[in-house]
């Protein structure tokens, strides 16, 4: 993720807290009025990484950005959840709930993207638009999807069990830098800002975790499911599989529509903060 932003960090209000169903007590930051955005972050990050939307978007919408169970701050207070895609799909659906937000604005990227896609098939009530942000996972282009299992190529599952058993041997960073590189540019991290950097470290524990729990696939017929309008992006510098998830996507949703943040990888939100908002906002106010 090429994370050189080019605005201020946005200055977070106090942190609130929402209790889903399994106990699990969730942070969040919100600001602004108006009908609810809701944002979902994707590997190594937090509500942190939202920092360049919250304050521009608020200015026409309620923003709420929450961390999801296992990420920092990770105030759990002794009740352990699964981690898993699956958890933290359920876990927004009851945080939605829980603050009686629906329907949502709901916006993922990365494994988040993942996590937005499934909440909108598996809890359409609750989602009243969609946008997908370089969503990460396998793709499944065949013909007949019940009986084809995607994966992500062998080359980049190689790659990943690398990088968890780097993390857990302590080698933190060494690991991080050929994850993040790996998902946007050679020499992402060095470049990346120093918050950032911080964000990844304080999200470090649960990167093995997230490479053993596998992405479930996108599919022509998994997109079916999705009947609200919805926005996919792309950086036209983010990896290929980003960009043929975005693609296909785009193809198959019935209300889709596709956007590219022109000179921007994988972390356009951050790298690119005026061109992701601009494009945000005029797809939510159409």
């Amino acid at each position: 993720m090429n994370m050189r932003a080019d605005s201020s960090i946005f200055l977070h209000h106090d942190l609130s807290f929402a209790t889903v169903a399994s106990g699990v007590s969730l942070p969040y930051v919100e600001c602004g009025a108006g009908e609810p955005l809701l944002f979902v972050h994707g590997s190594l990050c937090d509500y942190r990484y939202w920092d360049a939307q919250m304050q521009p978007l608020s200015a026409s919408f309620r923003c709420i950005a929450p961390s999801l169970s296992h990420y920092w701050p990770g105030v759990d207070a002794g009740i352990q959840s699964d981690f898993g895609w699956r958890t933290h799909v359920d876990e927004l659906a009851d945080f939605i709930a829980a603050l009686d937000l629906a329907p949502v604005h709901l916006l993922g990227h990365s494994r988040g993207g993942c996590i937005a896609f499934q909440l909108a098939r598996t809890y359409p009530r609750l989602v009243r638009s969609l946008i997908l942000a370089d969503p990460g996972g396998p793709l499944d282009k065949s013909t007949d999807s019940a009986s084809s299992v995607a994966t992500l190529p062998p080359a980049t599952n190689a790659l990943r069990a690398k990088v968890a058993a780097l993390v857990e041997a302590g080698e933190v960073e060494a690991g991080l830098e050929l994850f993040v590189d790996s998902v946007s540019v050679p020499g992402a991290w060095k470049k990346s800002t120093a918050s950032f950097r911080t964000m990844a470290i304080d999200n470090a524990s649960t990167l093995p975790k997230q490479l053993r729990d596998p992405l479930p696939a996108y599919s022509k017929d998994a997109a079916a499911d999705v009947k609200c309008r919805t926005l996919v992006i792309d950086g036209q510098k983010s990896p290929r599989m980003f960009r043929n998830n975005v693609e296909s996507l785009a193809e198959w949703i019935w209300l889709a529509e596709r956007d590219t943040v022109a000179g921007a990888s994988h972390g356009m939100n951050v790298a690119s903060p005026r061109a992701f908002n601009a494009m945000v906002q005029a797809f939510l106010e159409r």
